[in-house]
């Protein structure tokens, strides 16, 4: 790599990009997984005793350069001398749950989530399950970079060894399944499950069939090259779809990695992030669950979900777009409930990060407590209409340098008359440029968005 391109190689969550183009070639990943081995074999503090070495956890999704990527990881982590637990296909959240159910000094997932099959990307863990933070993050990109490990080569007995854990897929399955009450089954519940032929493939099946649901499943055969195609969390419509087409009680929809999930209820409908957010925070403030009556979200969530909780007594704190940045708040406010509008959500309680599984759970115990069908749960979400728009970009070009567009923002902003908002931000994970306009008029803030959009696409539109 030239001196003159920006050694930048981590986003807003990890490294992702287009397999076999750079960052995400098999040259960089072995680079990256000596930087990793070398930083985390430091920071793990533990006492790995004589003849002991650390471990790093590697799992993946179904698509197919997950093979390459993987193998580059295993050479580079190897070679400084450390061990590496491979675990094969599991989604996101059962990596970061192996990592902790094994002891490991760390975890690492082959995944880009959401993106269609051509792209990959390479995440890493704590060994407590959670997300590395953005220091570490920085010290593993400096060493890629610096050649100062270069030199690093440890050989004979000292080099690491790769082992195959067989029942990482068992483990997940029994965690997922202890965040639904014992004393309560999915008997007589109907369920379409869309795996997006990703990482869930095996593991919800598995977990809802063993709680035993009535269920009717698509999606769930991976080839390398069909995961999140015209299926998944993404297309929405094919749940929908789904559903109508079984008679299911519930449709449940995985991203490719399974960290997010979204729900539709018996009419074919719908239920987003926030509808899900508000469903469980709901009931976690009936029972004294919530912890500090708070919920955390970010600033795409809509403004509903503010005077829901407030109305019942709680509130709700926003952060910055990235399921990386709820868990953080979470964290340091000592909160259990957080999440995203896409369906990333975290039950601190069961889990680290996002689990699309374990969230699903939540509603459907609700459901079986209550008796009540999703269509009237997700009624407790007074929602503000939203205008959306995701536009290609060719150059993410900084805001402040585009002022037409932005004279648009403030035009919009000045019609909500302070009853709504206008974020526009880019994509942290692809070449998009991101539009919300929320207000209490729908027809005014579509047509605000389309002028928005229109301009934005003439400027730096692909």
């Amino acid at each position: 790599m030239s001196s003159e391109k920006p050694r930048k190689i981590f986003g807003t969550d990890g490294v992702r990009g287009v397999a076999n183009v750079e960052p995400v070639t098999a040259e960089t990943t072995l680079k990256l997984g000596r930087a990793a081995a070398h930083v985390i074999a430091g920071l793990s503090g533990r006492n790995h005793g004589a003849g002991s070495r650390p471990k790093i956890v590697i799992g993946k999704d179904t698509r197919i350069s997950g093979y390459m990527l993987e193998n580059a990881l295993v050479a580079g982590i190897t070679s400084l001398g450390v061990d590496v637990l491979l675990i094969g296909p599991l989604p996101t959240p059962g990596v970061a749950y192996i990592t902790r159910s094994l002891r490991a000094d760390a975890g690492i997932v082959l995944s880009a989530s959401h993106n269609p099959y051509e792209d990959n990307g390479i995440k890493f863990f704590r060994h407590d399950g959670y997300k590395l933070d953005d220091e570490i993050e920085a010290r593993i990109e400096n060493l890629v970079f610096s050649g100062e490990i270069e030199a690093i080569r440890p050989t004979a007995d000292n080099i690491g060894r790769a082992t195959r854990i067989d029942d990482a897929l068992g483990r997940y399955i029994e965690f997922a399944k202890a965040s639904f009450p014992k004393g309560l089954t999915l008997e007589g519940i109907s369920i379409a499950l869309d795996c997006a032929n990703g990482a869930a493939y095996k593991s919800s099946p598995c977990i809802l069939r063993e709680l035993g649901a009535d269920l009717r499943l698509a999606h769930n055969q991976p080839n390398g090259r069909n995961i999140n195609a015209e299926c998944g969390s993404t297309h929405p419509e094919e749940i929908a779809r789904l559903v109508k087409k079984t008679g299911a009680q519930i449709g449940i929809s995985h991203d490719g990695d399974a960290d997010r999930v979204l729900l539709c209820d018996e009419n074919g409908e719908v239920v987003d992030g926030d509808e899900i957010m508000a469903i469980a925070a709901l009931d976690f403030l009936k029972q004294g669950r919530l912890a500090g009556d708070t919920l955390v979200s970010t600033v795409m969530s809509n403004f509903g979900l503010d005077e829901t909780l407030t109305n019942a007594g709680g509130r709700v704190i926003r952060t910055k777009v990235g399921d990386r940045y709820v868990i953080e708040e979470m964290m340091r406010g000592g909160y259990n409930l957080g999440g995203e509008q896409s369906g990333h959500m975290i039950f601190g309680d069961y889990a680290t990060t996002g689990d699309g599984i374990v969230s699903a759970l939540q509603i459907l115990r609700i459901m079986a407590e209550t008796g009540k069908p999703l269509s009237e749960l997700k009624q407790c979400l007074a929602k503000y209409p939203q205008a959306q728009r995701n536009l290609k970009v060719r150059e993410k070009r900084p805001l402040e340098k585009l002022p037409q567009i932005l004279a648009l923002v403030s035009e919009a902003e000045a019609s909500l008359c302070g009853a709504g908002r206008v974020l526009l931000r880019y994509s942290g994970t692809e070449p998009k440029i991101r539009l919300l306009i929320e207000g209490r008029n729908g027809e005014q803030i579509n047509s605000q968005a389309d002028r928005i959009a229109e301009a934005i696409l003439e400027e730096i539109g692909a």
